[in-house]
């Protein structure tokens, strides 16, 4: 079942790898993608259609633990109309641990959100993730989704959705299967002040056909601004699998990290 589709997703920032004993990193994929946000901001700034908002962390430590890990998130947002908007998210994640890879994992989705009143809202989602080190081959899901808008602040702001997903996974196991599932979303933010914020999330994800077959994810996070386009953004998220394929693996994951965001 797809994890964590909304609101926030990773975009790829590069690759990570040894030679001769030195971390080497290639930036020309970051380059091109900033020159390319750059362009897009400047197009439709005075418009006010379009909005990004993109996450970059990179962690290497050397010594008796060599460890590196990189990721991105980023989501791109346009404004049709006052009452649609569509989202493209995509993200990548990459850990090595002394030489050894421990993750990677991709994400892409596309999302489309319609206001049906003040409050009330309907989407459809479709997209495609991988992570092999959690036993997922490649997942695909499309599926249609209510939203309502419980508080919608100054101060607190609260959103929960509803919706169906139809699933086709392959996993590393060379098994797969499809199915009709279910999500449960909800969102609780609180603002702290004009440029920091707490927000919780609590995602649930259910097998229509296999009921012992569900996922939680949960993240926790405290952003905070440090000028009008650059944030920073501590987090905490755990992913529950109630029936990982293969059997032999945990069935929590856990993830703390410490990201720059960056506002277009």
């Amino acid at each position: 079942m797809p994890r964590g589709p909304f609101p926030i997703v990773p975009i790829s920032i590069g690759t990570v790898y040894k030679q001769g004993g030195e971390l080497v990193k290639t930036t020309k994929c970051l380059a091109a993608w900033v020159i390319c946000l750059a362009t897009v901001s400047l197009a439709y700034g005075e418009e006010k259609r379009w909005s990004d908002q993109a996450e970059i962390s990179f962690v290497d430590t050397g010594g008796n633990t060599d460890v590196t890990t990189l990721s991105g998130k980023n989501v791109l947002e346009y404004k049709f109309t006052n009452r649609l908007q569509g989202a493209w998210k995509v993200s990548a994640l990459y850990g090595e641990d002394d030489g050894e890879r421990n993750a990677e994992s991709y994400l892409a989705e596309l999302r489309l959100d319609y206001l049906l009143r003040k409050r009330l809202y309907t989407f459809a989602t479709a997209g495609w993730s991988k992570d092999q080190f959690a036993g997922i081959d490649s997942r695909y899901y499309v599926g249609p989704g209510v939203g309502y808008k419980f508080i919608t602040g100054p101060k607190h702001f609260l959103v929960g959705e509803a919706g169906l997903t139809y699933v086709n996974e392959e996993y590393t196991d060379n098994t797969d299967r499809d199915y009709i599932g279910g999500r449960a979303f909800g969102k609780y933010e609180y603002v702290l002040s004009d440029k920091n914020k707490f927000f919780q999330s609590l995602e649930f994800l259910y097998d229509f056909e296999e009921s012992d077959n569900y996922n939680i994810n949960s993240e926790t996070a405290l952003i905070v601004g440090l000028s009008n386009s650059l944030s920073l953004k501590t987090s905490y998220v755990i992913k529950f699998d109630n029936e990982p394929v293969p059997s032999t693996l945990k069935e929590t994951d856990t993830m703390l990290s410490v990201t720059l965001i960056v506002n277009f």
